[in-house]
Order: C-alpha cells, then structure tokens, then sequence
C-alpha cells in the first residue's frame, strides 16, 4: 500500500498544481493583473505549492524529517540529477546575466540554511526571516524586470477569452482538494516506507519524496534537452531551489517548528551547499556544463543517494 499511496501522491501533486495554476492565471488575466505579477507570484507560488503542501503536512503530522529533507533533497536533486541529466543528453550553454544574479541569490540561501540547521529547532522567527528574504528577491526581481523590460518566464499557456468564469473557479477548487489529497497520500505512503524499511523519515524525505516532488522539473529538462534547449534546465533549477529554501522552508517553519536532526547540519545541508556552489561557479566562469560535467553530476548524486541508503 505504501508505494500504491506514494504514487497516488505524486499524480494528486502534478495534476492538482496544473489545474490551480491554470486557474489562477486565467483568473488573474480577466480581472487585469499584470502578466508580470502574475508570472512571478502565481506562476511561482502555484508551482511551488506541491513541495509547501508535502512540506507543512510532514510537519504537522510528526514527521519534521520528511519536512526538511523534502526541501533539501529537492535541491540536491535539482542541481546534480536535473542539470546533469539536461548536460549528458546535450551540453548546457547560453545563459543569461539575470539567471547568475539568481544563482548567486540560491547560494546565499543555502548558506542561510546551513547556519540554521545547527540548532535543534528551525523556529517561527527563523521561518518568517526565510519569508522576508523571499520577498526581498520578488521585489528585487520584479524591479529589475521593469527597468529591463524583460519578461519571466511563464510556462503555463492559458487561453483566457475561451476559459468560462465557472471553469477558472472549478480549476482552482479542484486543484485545491487534489493537492491536499496528494500531499496527504504522499506522506502516508512515506511514512509507511520509512517503517517498512527501518529508515528515518528524514531518509525517505530526501530521496523518494524529493525526487518525486521535483519531478515535474525533471520531465521539463529532459523534454528541453531533446530539442537542443538544455539552457532550459538552468532558469528552473536556480528558481526552484531558492523557492524551496526561502519560501517551502520559511512557510513550514511559521506555521509548525522543524526540529533538526544531526544529518542535516553534518551531511546533507552541506551538500546542498556544496553542489550549490559548483553549480553557481560554472554558471559565472565555465563557458558550458559538457557532458563530462553532466556525468560527473549525475554519478556523484547516485554516490550520495547510495550513502543514504
């Protein structure tokens, strides 16, 4: 039953986010929000939202390992799996400025957490600070995208003129429910793996959980990849992994206290922040990720993986 739970899910997770961020922007186009705000809060929230929901349900279920390893195996997930995987099937090049702004942003996040993690508790304040950071970097973004004219990055494609009021809000009530049904299965069912296997759910939290919730960006690199546009992988790496640490993290600690247990401060917030600087350092002096480079990535996530295991 567990894996049957785990996989109901994930596909409650990955429908339920489509429906509601769909919803959500069609609702915010007709009532006139700027394509801008809508790109960076709604866009970004919505496809956040199933890594906060598994998050914070963990969290007030008992299970803070689950919480936190969510968020941090999500990360590692994200730069070495992800990227790697994106580099092995075509070389990654062409970046931007505006994406080593962000990475510079995640690391320095990921430096944030591992000061953290050294005491017991992730607290209230400590989870409202993480969301104060977050909306510094919203706002700094949103600046900076009307003082160049640029445009974020809106992958949800919504035809609003044909979209009936009663369809917008039947997308959002039923993304909703779906997502609170997938969080709760997901995390029955890894809770159950973790018993079955004699693991802690810390464990679990960072391998099955994390590459399940980051999934949905996984299919997106590979997808990108094959059709020559790995560079793709590189925006929605840097973006997911500071949403995941400033506003996942941030959210679950204010609304429920995360107690830490001694592998994050001494294994794996490290190599976040290991693999969060390597990736931030080719992206400001390597001229591409090869896929030597992506080899590499990908082999060192599997020895990572391996170890916890």
């Amino acid at each position: 039953m567990d894996y049957l739970y785990i996989t109901l899910g994930l596909l409650g997770l990955y429908f339920g986010a489509e429906w509601l961020v769909s919803g959500a922007v069609a609702t915010a186009r007709r009532i006139g929000i700027s394509p801008l705000i809508a790109s960076l809060v709604i866009v970004g929230f919505g496809t956040s939202l199933p890594e906060l929901l598994v998050s914070v349900r963990a969290a007030l279920t008992g299970a803070p390992g689950i919480a936190l390893g969510n968020v941090v195996g999500s990360n590692i997930a994200n730069i070495l799996l992800i990227v790697g995987l994106a580099a092995v099937i075509f070389p990654i090049a062409g970046w931007d400025r505006s994406v080593r702004r962000d990475a510079a942003t995640m690391v320095a996040s990921a430096v944030v957490l591992l000061f953290l993690v050294q005491y017991e508790v992730i607290g209230r304040l400590a989870g409202i600070m993480l969301l104060a950071i977050l909306a510094l970097y919203l706002l700094r973004t949103y600046m900076w995208a009307r003082r160049t004219g640029a445009s974020l990055n809106d992958d949800v494609e919504v035809d609003v003129e044909a979209m009936p009021v009663w369809k917008m809000g039947l997308l959002i009530v039923a993304g909703l429910i779906v997502l609170l049904f997938g969080a709760e299965f997901l995390i029955r069912g890894a809770t159950e793996l973790a018993a079955h296997f004699g693991v802690s759910d810390a464990v679990v939290g960072l391998t099955v959980v994390a590459v399940g919730t980051s999934l949905p960006e996984l299919a997106t690199a590979v997808v990108a990849a094959t059709r020559r546009h790995s560079d793709v992988a590189i925006g929605n790496v840097t973006g997911s992994c500071i949403f995941n640490t400033l506003c996942i993290l941030g959210a679950t600690a204010a609304i429920a206290p995360l107690p830490v247990s001694d592998g994050f401060a001494t294994l794996d917030v490290p190599v976040m922040l290991a693999a969060s600087v390597f990736f931030a350092g080719m992206l400001f002096f390597a001229p591409k990720f090869h896929r030597a480079t992506g080899v590499v990535m990908v082999v060192v996530y599997a020895g990572y993986i391996a170890y916890l295991v």
